[in-house]
């Protein structure tokens, strides 16, 4: 069984994720394209939100429309997924942002919890992860696992770049989590690093490399 994978074929975001891919790209452009990639990602998860229909006055004359019914809650993986926020509030600003916070141990290759804050509502909201790297999908399965048992119950996954590696830890531990990503990667090296991936995504949208 594999998750509900879906992999966004766009010829604006394929532009932008080879911006993000080139290691020419200083981290201005980096942080922008990341911005660019992260509102076109928002629009394809939007498909799923429900919409209850409305009735509205228009200049001319009253008719009918729809408004999105659902609470939207995004959690960016710190520190990775804090540049995909600003995408998603684009498109949705009422969206209310948890964080968690989770490093890289480098010897395991396993992440290691130290931060949470989530809002409230987690069980009647659609609750979106954002974590631009998919690798070993050890931070992905952390934090649906951390969400599930604070109450969320309408999970999915937004990434840029996965290896079929994590996609497997995804499904292994949440086969229900519908994934969103810009693309499949090769797979990992020996120091669990998506090939050919993009460096390291946090460094570079903060410039701290």
């Amino acid at each position: 069984m594999t998750p509900r994978l879906t992999v966004v074929e766009h010829p604006v975001l394929a532009d932008r994720l080879t911006v993000l891919r080139d290691r020419a790209t200083g981290w201005p452009s980096f942080r922008h394209a990341m911005f660019e990639c992260a509102a076109i990602l928002a629009v394809e998860v939007a498909r799923e939100l429900p919409v209850r229909e409305v009735e509205v006055e228009t200049p001319l004359e009253t008719t009918r429309g729809a408004r999105l019914s659902a609470q939207v809650v995004v959690v960016p993986v710190l520190r990775a997924g804090l540049g995909m926020v600003d995408g998603f509030l684009r498109l949705l600003p009422e969206a209310r942002v948890g964080h968690l916070g989770m490093a890289r141990d480098e010897a395991a290759h396993k992440p290691v919890d130290y931060y949470s804050r989530l809002p409230p509502g987690l069980a009647e909201s659609w609750v979106f992860v954002l974590d631009p790297m998919l690798a070993t999908g050890g931070s992905a399965v952390n934090a649906l696992a951390h969400l599930r048992e604070a109450g969320a119950q309408r999970l999915g996954l937004v990434c840029l770049v996965s290896a079929p590696e994590g996609i497997e830890a995804v499904r292994a531990a949440h086969p229900d989590v519908r994934i969103w990503t810009a693309a499949v990667d090769r797979g990992l090296d020996d120091h669990a690093y998506i090939r050919p991936g993009l460096g390291d995504a946090g460094d570079r949208v903060f410039g701290t490399l």
